[in-house]
C-alpha cells in the first residue's frame, strides 16, 4: 500500500519524506469551491511556486502535483508543473476520453500520470480511457464521484458496488490504482479500519492520508514529533493491512452500509 498526503509546507515535507510514498501538491482550484461547496472538504491554497522548494527538500518520496481540469491554460500549467520539478501529474475531474488523450499527449511521458476518477462520465468511458498508452496510476476520487452519482455519504460507494465495479475496470489493464483517503486506524466519521479492508478485498495499492490522519497525529504525538508520529500511525496501518484475515467483499460491505446508516440516522 502506497500513502500519498497533500501538503504544501516546507517543514512537514521534510519531516514525512520517504515515510510517505507521494508527497501531493494539490492545484486544483476551477470549479472545485462550486463543486464542493457544502462539503466538509479541504480547499488548497498551493501554489505552482510550491514546486520547487518541495522538490528540493525531499529525497525519498515522489513528487506528486495535481493540475486544474482540462481547460484553454492546461498546455502552459502542465509544462510548467513539469519544469519546476514535479514527478507525477494527476488530472482531476475528466469527462472524456478526449480530455485524457490531450493530457498524455501534452505530457508525452515526460513525467509520470495519474487519473483521478471522480466524475460518472468518466466511469462510463472509463475502458475505452485505459486503452490509452501513457497512464502511470488511477485513483478514485470519493468526494465528487459520491456528489456524480448523487450520494448523501462518499463511502456508500464503497457498499453500493460502484467502486469495485471501477476496480474491476482498472484490473484488467493492469495499471496500479487506488481510491479515496483514510483517518488514523480506528479513527474516523466512518473507522477507517473498515475503508483499509476494503482497500486490501479489492486490490488497491494507494491511498491519501487524510486531513483527519494529520489531525490525529498531531492529537497524539504533538508538532514537534510530525516525523514520529506519521511513521508511528502509517506503521499502524501497513501492520493492520498486513494481518487482515481474509473476508468476502460482500460481508464487509454490509457492514460499511450499516455504518453509514447510523452515522445518517445519528444527524
Amino acid at each position: 500500500m502506497n500513502f500519498l498526503y497533500i501538503t504544501n509546507d516546507l517543514y512537514t515535507a521534510k519531516a514525512i519524506d520517504g515515510i510517505v510514498d507521494y508527497i501531493f501538491i494539490d492545484l486544483e482550484k476551477n470549479g472545485k469551491e462550486e463543486r464542493q461547496k457544502n462539503m466538509d472538504t479541504v480547499k488548497s491554497d498551493h501554489s505552482i511556486l510550491d514546486i520547487e522548494p518541495i522538490k528540493k527538500s525531499i529525497k525519498k518520496s515522489e513528487l506528486l502535483v495535481r493540475i486544474n481540469p482540462m481547460f484553454k491554460g492546461s498546455y502552459d500549467e502542465i509544462n510548467s508543473v513539469i519544469e519546476a520539478g514535479a514527478d507525477i501529474i494527476m488530472l482531476p475531474f475528466f469527462k472524456t476520453v478526449e480530455e485524457v488523450a490531450e493530457f498524455l499527449n501534452i505530457v508525452n511521458n515526460r513525467v509520470k500520470t495519474m487519473l483521478l476518477v471522480e466524475t460518472r462520465e468518466a466511469v462510463d468511458c472509463l475502458d475505452e480511457i485505459l486503452n490509452l498508452k501513457g497512464i502511470g496510476y488511477v485513483h478514485i476520487g470519493l468526494n465528487d464521484l459520491s456528489l456524480s452519482y448523487k450520494k448523501k455519504f462518499m463511502f456508500e460507494l464503497l457498499c453500493d458496488g460502484t467502486v469495485k465495479k471501477i476496480t474491476q475496470k482498472i484490473s484488467k489493464s493492469k495499471i496500479p490504482y487506488g481510491f479515496g483517503g483514510i483517518a488514523a486506524l480506528d479513527t474516523g466519521t466512518l473507522k477507517s479500519n473498515l475503508i483499509i479492508e476494503m482497500h486490501k478485498i479489492l486490490e488497491s495499492k494507494q491511498v491519501i492520508l487524510s486531513r483527519a490522519f494529520f489531525n490525529e497525529v498531531m492529537n497524539r504525538h504533538g508538532q514537534s514529533n510530525i516525523q514520529t508520529g506519521f511513521k508511528v500511525e502509517v506503521d499502524k496501518i501497513k501492520e493492520y493491512y498486513k494481518n487482515l484475515r481474509e473476508r468476502d467483499y460482500d460481508v464487509v460491505a454490509n457492514e460499511i452500509f450499516a455504518s453509514i446508516e447510523r452515522i445518517l440516522n445519528a444527524k
